[in-house]
């Protein structure tokens, strides 16, 4: 069956590894154009998926957007009968989906039709659930309202951030998307329609959706700052400067007083701690703007310990 593969960053990278080490015949990878990095913005770096390929001997498809005339005829030329789509990046058009003889099946990381959309891991997290999963999924115009060919549930590690689920994740669906395959070829997968009526949705993260508003219970204000860990890292201000905080527990047996003490720091030996609208923070780490993540020790070694810290 030969595979017309979509992906950009390093979720989609095990997919395409296990896909080759299962010898599927994948005749070409289609990802993002290379873009600039580093502090001049003067370094193209090409996205992991289009490395692994040219290691791989892959031809490589880099469109700005995945449509016209040209783009469309040079993936017919290659012959597809399927193709499979693990983080790309874009919405592709119906006669995109449409060009591989048997369809677009998609790599998508949740349980649908819980959490459609662009974050579905941060969302998971966001919101408490106690599982995500992976979701093989039969793509058509809709957001992600294909109809299902496999799923594969996983439990959320209490303290587990977005980047290692995501992690996590990749490797579940890698494993999925080549059961999923071999089930279309023995002929024995058949597909699930979604209920419509439980989706719910994850739209791509902002920078406003990150920041941290200390109102809120510590509970919630952990689970952002996992969700978001290591990007685009859960925020505040201090003095009018952006602060990023990673490693937040809720800390037992603390209550801010009342809404006015809500983003205070509450020192504890060497240990950060920030009243919230209900309970408190512990910190582990911090990034203050233009710097590396250090300990929470570290930041706190030098300042005043009379001073007061606030927040906002």
């Amino acid at each position: 069956m030969r595979v017309v593969f979509f992906g950009t960053p390093d979720f989609a990278v095990p997919s395409l590894r296990t896909l080759l080490e299962a010898r599927f015949p994948v005749v070409a990878v289609v990802t993002q154009p290379d873009r600039p990095r580093g502090r001049s913005h003067s370094v193209l770096v090409a996205p992991p998926v289009k490395r692994l390929a040219e290691e791989a001997g892959i031809p490589v498809l880099q469109p700005e957007r995945p449509a016209g005339d040209l783009f469309l005829a040079a993936l017919r030329r290659l012959e597809p009968e399927i193709g499979v789509v693990a983080a790309y990046g874009h919405i592709l058009r119906p006669d995109l989906l449409a060009l591989p003889p048997r369809g677009m099946l998609n790599v998508h990381a949740s349980l649908l039709p819980r959490w459609r959309g662009a974050a579905p891991i941060q969302y998971a997290i966001l919101r408490g659930d106690d599982e995500t999963g992976i979701s093989i999924m039969r793509m058509e115009a809709g957001l992600d309202s294909g109809p299902v060919l496999h799923r594969t549930p996983t439990a959320i590690e209490p303290d587990e951030t977005g980047g290692a689920l995501t992690d996590r994740l990749a490797r579940l669906g890698a494993v999925a998307i080549t059961d999923a395959l071999q089930r279309l070829i023995d002929g024995s997968n058949i597909a699930a329609r979604q209920d419509d009526t439980r989706a719910t949705y994850a739209p791509k993260i902002d920078r406003q959706a990150a920041r941290l508003d200390w109102r809120k219970p510590a509970a919630d204000l952990a689970r952002q700052v996992r969700a978001f860990d290591p990007v685009p890292g859960a925020w505040t201000l201090l003095g009018g400067e952006p602060v990023k905080l990673f490693g937040a527990r809720v800390s037992s047996g603390t209550a801010a007083e009342d809404e006015r003490a809500a983003g205070r720091v509450l020192r504890a030996g060497t240990r950060l701690l920030i009243a919230c609208g209900s309970g408190a923070l512990l910190v582990r780490e911090v990034q203050p703007a233009g710097r590396t993540r250090i300990s929470a020790e570290a930041w706190l070694h030098g300042r005043d310990p009379s001073a007061a810290v606030v927040f906002q």
